[in-house]
């Protein structure tokens, strides 16, 4: 049998896979997940005595380990959390888990995730290298530093990740598509719903969750819960969008209805501006001719 660690990792991808069938995913992320637990609870090593020594190419050496649940064992191991289990039962606190990062505190990850809008320690690492960390409001060129070093403690990284390249995420259009078909599924109450833990005080079961699987990606769809959204009266428009590849390596994105521009009043992938708008040019219509959206008999994805 493996260590007491071993089983304790194991039982939150269990948690998870079952969760996962809760919330009517497609089951190939909740098998991938009960595989790997099977092997993990009886690997003779102890997994975190293996990444200290190995770091998390020596997870990727475990057969059914690829690399988001390799991702996800670094997170457990390192944080005591995960951040995808917290999220399928509601109780996730972004900001929270960002004040543990050294040179971070509670004030600052407030500040971080109310204008990135992202919940993960993965994504905190990703904004800090691709500029968006430097522009919030206190993060100077030293801070920014000592952030990087202490997400590259947590993850157990010694090189910062390259940018996300545009082959390995979705295209606007199918990012709309999902969003689109998530908030016509909660307006009709056809969604399972769970009970956010943040900006909850009733403990009432009012977010509709959605797990579906497009072009070879898996998306699950949440309205974001975050304490801007509140604020702005936005949680019924702002969505947040978890997708992942075969490998369940995670990413997110925001969707939101544009008020100003050429997009005023158009539903909006957040950081994708620019491909937005020549996703909506494509569907103008011709002089005396229908729009390729409307001949298709779709619309275009206006905000609710």
């Amino acid at each position: 049998m493996g260590s007491e660690s071993n089983r304790d990792l194991a039982r939150r991808l269990e948690e998870a896979a079952s969760l996962l069938e809760q919330q009517e995913a497609d089951g190939f992320r909740a098998r991938a997940y009960r595989r790997a637990a099977e092997t993990i609870a009886a690997y003779p090593e102890d997994l975190g005595a293996l990444v200290t020594g190995g770091g998390e190419a020596a997870l990727l050496a475990i057969p059914g380990v690829g690399k988001g649940i390799a991702a996800a064992l670094t997170e457990m191991l390192a944080t005591g959390r995960w951040s995808q289990l917290d999220r399928l039962r509601g109780m996730l606190d972004p900001e929270a888990l960002f004040a543990t990062v050294p040179g971070v505190g509670e004030e600052l990850a407030r500040k971080i995730h109310a204008a990135l809008a992202i919940d993960t320690l993965e994504a905190l690492e990703a904004a800090a290298y691709d500029g968006r960390l430097a522009a919030v409001a206190g993060i100077g060129p030293r801070r920014l530093a000592a952030i990087r070093a202490g997400l590259a403690t947590r993850l157990g990284r010694l090189r910062r990740r390259a940018p996300e390249p545009e082959a390995l995420r979705p295209d606007v259009a199918l990012l709309l598509e999902i969003d689109r078909g998530y908030r016509e599924a909660a307006a009709a109450g056809t969604l399972p719903t769970i009970a956010p833990r943040r900006f909850n005080p009733d403990s009432s079961a009012w977010l509709p969750v959605q797990h579906v699987t497009r072009s070879g990606w898996h998306f699950t769809a949440l309205y974001s819960n975050t304490a801007r959204a509140h604020e702005l009266g936005r949680t019924r428009d702002w969505v947040v969008l978890y997708y992942y590849d075969d490998d369940h390596l995670e990413r997110q994105c925001t969707v939101v209805t544009e008020h100003g521009g050429e997009l005023a009043g158009l539903r909006v992938v957040r950081g994708r501006e620019a491909e937005c708008r020549r996703h909506y040019a494509s569907l103008a219509p011709a002089p005396g001719q229908r729009g390729a959206g409307e001949a298709a008999g779709r619309p275009r994805c206006r905000g609710s």
